[in-house]
């Protein structure tokens, strides 16, 4: 029985979200960023509502896969690193184990650990798993931080095209002579949000979280309007 004098320790922990969680805030910031500020150059360029619509419409799509192909190859490689790593550690634990439980001290002793101590920990451990073990201490490779390349490019394909669908929303509905300005103060709330929600998820302060977003997302729109009213057609 437990005494009364004891009280579960409970924690939560946000590593475990870091894989999904930037992916998603990733492809979601994207989608808003890159197709209200495609609506708001081309509305600036003076083309048709049509026009506006159906390039937001591509911008989705083309966006959707192109981070769904981004995401799957770069976190591919890191998990094709990461097996390579684990292969080789394999080959050495069965190799030269002793010069392998040498390793594995020297690191807990560098972590603060007397040569003794690390030395019973070191075997303990290998004795439980020695590849996990080095893994975790020698290769910095865990459970919650390894590589999911599937994870990242079905949440970011996702996230992106959310995302993206809220500034498309909001050009096919609001009027055309205002168009520019509603798809750009609606972008600069969404991303606000999302800076927010993402923080909060993340454990780190809101209003930091949708200020940076916010304004990297306004400086973008302002960027692509000169532009497309630079190379646009006369009124």
């Amino acid at each position: 029985m437990i005494s009364a004098t004891r009280r579960l320790h409970l924690e939560r922990h946000r590593t475990d979200r870091i894989g999904w969680l930037r992916a998603a805030v990733l492809g979601a910031n994207d989608g808003i960023v890159s197709t209200a500020s495609l609506v708001v150059g081309v509305a600036a360029a003076q083309s048709s509502q049509a026009t506006i619509v159906m390039t937001a419409v591509a911008g989705l799509v083309a966006g959707a896969m192109s981070m769904a192909a981004g995401e799957y190859v770069s976190v591919h490689s890191q998990a094709d690193t990461e097996k390579a790593d684990l292969d080789r550690e394999h080959a050495e634990l069965a190799a030269d184990p002793a010069a392998e439980a040498r390793e594995l001290t020297d690191i807990y002793v560098g972590r603060g650990l007397t040569p003794e101590l690390a030395l019973q920990v070191s075997e303990h451990l290998m004795a439980h798993d020695a590849l996990a073990a080095h893994a975790r201490d020698e290769l910095q490779v865990s459970q919650a931080l390894a590589a999911r390349p599937v994870q990242a490019a079905v949440t970011s394909a996702a996230a992106f095209a959310v995302g993206a669908a809220l500034p498309l929303a909001v050009a096919t509905l609001a009027p055309r002579a205002s168009l520019l300005y509603w798809v750009a103060a609606t972008a600069m709330v969404f991303l606000a949000l999302l800076g927010a929600v993402a923080a909060r998820m993340g454990g780190a302060g809101m209003a930091v979280g949708a200020g940076r977003v916010t304004f990297w997302g306004a400086l973008a729109m302002a960027i692509t309007a000169g532009v497309g009213a630079w190379f646009g057609a006369p009124v």
